[in-house]
Parts: structure tokens; sequence; C-alpha cells
């Protein structure tokens, strides 16, 4: 039930493999940008959403701390997890678990495919932010959840 936020982003980022990966698209001199949507520093647009500018290489170094600091999740020190979003992912996380265990406890042949269908639907979520704010339709409802 893990969730992509600043932590895991940063991981993924200095991520031996992902370096090798980028480096083998490449030949000779080039340059890393990362268009990020920093929550405490990022500005909004008219609706509200959180607006992605470029970084420099240098974010890379910031990415190693910040990977580092993974540890600090759910806990009172994790300035991240403050945000709304954080707080909305980790309700819905709690929330879908809660509809598993009540759909486990009334399963039978006759709704088998329905909770099946239920128990999928975190597979169709996608991006970050307010992307995947748009992809998240628990148990059919509209919304953001």
């Amino acid at each position: 039930m893990a969730y992509k936020d600043e932590y895991e982003v940063a991981r993924l980022h200095t991520d031996p493999a992902f370096t090798t990966e980028v480096a083998d698209m490449f030949e000779g001199d080039y340059k890393l940008v990362h268009h990020l949507a920093p929550p405490l520093l990022a500005k909004t647009n008219e609706k509200g959403e959180l607006v992605k500018r470029p970084f420099g290489p240098w974010v890379r170094s910031a990415f190693g701390v910040l990977a580092k600091l993974k540890g600090l999740r759910g806990s009172a020190l994790d300035i991240f997890g403050k945000t709304e979003e954080r707080r909305t992912e980790r309700a819905l996380i709690g929330e879908y678990q809660a509809t598993i265990t009540e759909l486990l406890a009334g399963l039978n042949a006759g709704n088998l495919a329905t909770a099946v269908d239920i128990a999928r639907l975190p597979e169709d979520i996608r991006g970050y932010g307010h992307v995947k704010a748009g992809t998240w339709r628990p148990c059919g409802r509209s919304g953001n959840g």
C-alpha cells in the first residue's frame, strides 16, 4: 500500500539503474533537468494545482539526501506528510483496506467479479499530485474519494 511521495521520487532518481539507463540513452555531454513541483516551494495555477518548474543537475544531490530520509515518512518530522495530498493518500489506503476486509467477509460466487474489480482499482492510479487525484475513483464514486 505504498504511494509515490517525495522520498520515493528521490529514491527512484538516485537509483544507479536509472542513472545507467539515462547514460545509455545519450552520448557526449548532456545535462539532466528535472521538472518538479515541490509542495513546499511550487506555485499553483488558477485551478490550485502545483506547477512544475525546471531544476538543474544540482537537484540530484538533494535527491540523494531526501532518499536517505525516507525513514521520516509518516513520522512527526515528515514535512511532506503534512500536506493535504499525503493525508488524503493515507486516508484512501485505510478506506481501501477497510473495503477489502468488508468484501472478503461477504465474498461469495455471486459477488466475486465485483470484488475483484474493486480490489483492482489501485492498478488504475497513475501520476502524481492532481494527475493522480483524477485517476482515483474508489468504489465507483466520482471525484477524488
